[in-house]
C-alpha cells in the first residue's frame, strides 16, 4: 500500500493530468464543440495528449499513452480504483495455494467482448502466450513475465514451446497460474495492460491490421476507441453498452486531441474547449495563481541512458561517471521545468515504498548516489580522455521532439559540452514512436529516457538493467547487479527485509557502473476544468483511470 502522504497527493492533487509537454503543431479541436454536446445533451470531456498512441496492441505497447488507452478500452482480471486498490475486473475472486505459486482466478459470466462475444479464461491463456512468444517480438511480455509465471523465461528464449507457460483454462470461467517463485505483488500485475485478454479469432482474423484503426480492435472495457488509426492526431472514447459494469460508467464520450504547442492548448483551454492542459514553465508564473492550477507529483523517472554498444567513449566508465555529473540538476528543475519536478539522484522515486520493517521511505535510506559534482566530473572525465587516449569526444543525444524536451535537452547538452572540455554533443529530436523504436533497436548514443513503475515495488525499476534485459537496451551487464536482482525473486521472494537489503545494494552498484544518469523526478502543473470530476491517477500501471470520469452539474 502507498504511504499516506502519497495517497492524500492521490486524492486531492492528482485529480486529473496528461504529461503534456510541448512542440509546434497544428490542432482540430472545435471551438463549436461545447454548443454541440450541449445540444446532444451527452456528457462528454475533451482532453489533450502529448502525442500520437504508439500502438493498441496489448502484447507490443511499451509506453505511457498506449497504456492508458488500453487501459480505457479494455480491462484485465482486476482494475486500480481510485485507492490504487485491485477492483474486481472479469476475475470476481481469486485463491492462492499454501506455498503461493498457483493462483486461481474466478472470472464472472457477463463479461462480453464490444462484438458481444463472452469473455472467457482462453482469452487469457491466448493473450499471455503471446505476450512471451519470441515470434511476437514482444519487450513487456518478456520483461513482466520473465522470473513470475512459470517457464516463461524459457519460453521467451525459444527453449520451450509457447502452450508451456503456466496459464490454464479450467473451463470457460476459472483461470489458474502458476508462478515459478512467491511473487505477492501478483495481483497488481494483472491490472497491467501486458497481462489484459485478448480475443484469439478476431486477432488472428485481423492478422497483420490487429490493433492498428478503430475497426482492428475490440474492447472489453468501460469505453470502445473510434475514429483512430496509428497516425491519428485526434481519437474518441465511447461508452462501451457492452461492458459488464457500464451503469458505472457516466460518460458518454471523452475525446483527444494531440496538441504540441503550449501556446495553442492555452488557448483552447480559455475558450472552453478542452478541459486541461499542462503548463509549460515560462506559464507557470503566470497562472500559479488561478483557481484552477494543479501541481501533480509523479513516480516517472527521468535519466540519460548510455549505448555502450555505439560510442566507444560511453563504453568507458569513467566517461559515463563524468557525464553523470556534470549537469546542475537543481537548476534544471527550479528554472527549465518550473512544475514541482525534483532532482533525482537514485532510481527508485521519492515516496514510492516504504522500507518493510521501519517504514522509511526507499529513496531516503538509499541517498543521493548520483549528485552535481561538477569537481568530480572533471576529475572522471581527464581519466577517461586519457585511457580512450584523445581529447575530444563527440556524442548524438536523442529525445522526444515536444518543446519542453527540446528546452530541457538544449540546457543539459549546454552544460555537458561547458562543463566538460572536448565533448562535443549534437541534439537529434524525434517523435516519441520514433525514439522508442530507435531505443529497441540500440540505435543512439545519449537518450534521455524515462520509466514509471508498473506496479508497487522496486523490482519494477531494478528489473530494468539485468544482462540482456529486454529494457536495458544499453549494453549493460554486471553479473554482482543481476544475482543481486534475481534473489530478490527467487532465494528471498518470501523475506521482503533480505529483498529490499539486496535492492539498496543493488541500486548503488548500478550508480558505480553507470550505465545511467538520473535527472530528475517528474511532477505537472496543470490547469484542469472544475467541471471534471473522477478521473483518477495511478503511482504505476496505466496512469490515468477514466472509468468513472464524471462531468461536475
Amino acid at each position: 500500500m502507498k504511504r499516506k502522504n502519497w495517497l492524500l497527493l492521490l486524492t486531492f492533487a492528482f485529480v486529473l493530468s496528461v504529461l503534456a509537454a510541448c512542440s509546434g503543431d497544428n490542432t482540430n479541436v472545435s471551438t463549436d464543440a461545447d454548443d454541440n454536446e450541449k445540444n446532444s445533451g451527452e456528457k462528454v470531456l475533451n482532453f489533450l495528449n502529448p502525442e500520437a498512441i504508439p500502438s493498441m496492441d496489448p502484447s507490443l505497447a511499451t509506453d505511457e499513452s498506449s497504456f492508458i488507452y488500453l487501459g480505457a478500452t479494455m480491462e484485465g482480471l482486476y482494475r486500480l480504483d481510485k485507492d490504487t486498490q485491485p477492483s474486481p475486473g472479469i476475475a470476481t475472486k481469486h485463491s492462492v495455494s499454501e506455498d503461493g505459486l498457483t493462483w486461481t482466478f474466478t472470472l464472472r459470466e457477463d463479461a462480453k467482448w464490444s462484438n458481444g462475444e463472452p469473455v472467457t479464461a482462453n482469452d487469457f491463456v491466448y493473450a499471455w502466450q503471446r505476450a512471451v512468444n519470441p515470434d511476437t517480438g514482444s519487450e513487456y511480455g518478456p520483461y513482466m513475465m520473465n522470473g513470475v509465471i512459470k517457464n516463461a523465461s524459457a519460453i521467451s528464449s525459444g527453449e520451450l514451446a509457447v502452450d508451456q507457460l503456466g496459464v490454464k483454462a479450467d473451463g470457460d470461467y476459472t483461470l489458474v497460474v502458476e508462478l515459478e517463485n512467491p511473487t505477492p505483488y501478483f495481483e497488481t500485475l494483472t491490472t497491467f495492460g501486458t497481462f489484459l485478454p485478448l480475443n484469439q479469432k478476431f486477432v488472428e482474423e485481423k492478422g497483420d491490421s490487429f490493433a492498428t484503426s478503430s475497426e482492428s480492435l475490440l474492447a472489453n472495457g468501460p469505453y470502445t476507441m473510434s475514429d483512430w488509426d496509428s497516425t491519428s492526431n485526434s481519437w474518441v472514447l465511447a461508452k462501451n453498452d457492452n461492458y459488464w459494469d457500464a451503469s458505472t460508467v457516466q460518460m458518454d464520450k471523452l475525446t483527444f486531441e494531440v496538441v504540441k504547442d503550449p501556446q495553442t492548448a492555452l488557448n483552447l483551454y480559455e475558450k472552453g474547449s478542452v478541459d486541461r492542459m499542462d503548463l509549460t514553465s515560462d506559464l507557470v508564473d503566470q497562472y500559479s495563481t488561478d483557481e484552477n492550477y494543479v501541481v501533480s507529483a509523479d513516480t516517472f523517472v527521468y535519466f540519460l541512458k548510455f549505448n555502450q554498444t555505439t560510442s566507444e567513449a560511453l563504453a568507458n566508465q569513467n566517461i559515463r561517471l563524468a557525464i553523470s555529473r556534470a549537469f546542475d540538476k537543481e537548476a534544471l528543475v527550479n528554472e527549465i521545468l518550473n512544475n514541482g519536478s525534483i532532482v533525482a539522484d537514485g532510481l527508485v522515486p521519492t515516496d514510492f515504498t516504504p522500507m518493510p520493517e521501519t517504514g522509511e521511505d526507499f529513496r531516503e535510506v538509499s541517498g543521493d548516489l548520483v549528485s552535481y559534482d561538477l569537481e568530480a566530473a572533471k576529475e572522471y572525465w581527464a581519466k577517461g580522455l586519457e585511457e580512450l587516449g584523445t581529447d575530444k569526444v563527440e556524442l548524438e543525444f536523442l529525445a522526444d521532439d515536444d518543446a519542453t524536451t527540446k528546452t530541457l535537452i538544449q540546457y543539459v547538452a549546454n552544460q555537458l559540452s561547458t562543463n566538460l572540455e572536448g565533448l562535443t554533443v549534437n541534439i537529434k529530436q524525434v517523435p516519441k514512436e520514433q525514439r522508442l523504436d530507435l531505443d529497441t533497436n540500440m540505435q543512439y548514443e545519449l537518450q534521455l529516457s524515462r520509466w514509471g513503475p508498473d506496479f508497487l515495488d522496486p523490482y519494477t525499476f531494478m528489473n530494468l538493467w539485468i544482462t540482456d534485459g529486454g529494457n536495458n537496451k544499453t549494453g549493460y551487464s554486471n553479473k554482482e547487479y543481476d544475482q543481486l536482482v534475481s534473489d530478490t525473486a527467487t532465494k528471498y521472494a518470501t523475506d521482503n527485509v533480505a529483498r529490499y537489503e539486496n535492492f539498496l545494494k543493488a541500486e548503488k552498484l548500478l550508480f558505480e557502473d553507470a550505465p545511467i544518469a538520473p535527472v530528475y523526478q517528474a511532477s505537472r502543473a496543470q490547469l484542469i476544468s472544475p467541471k471534471v470530476q473522477n478521473v483518477f491517477v495511478n503511482p504505476f500501471g496505466a496512469t490515468y483511470e477514466y472509468k468513472w470520469a464524471d462531468v461536475a452539474e
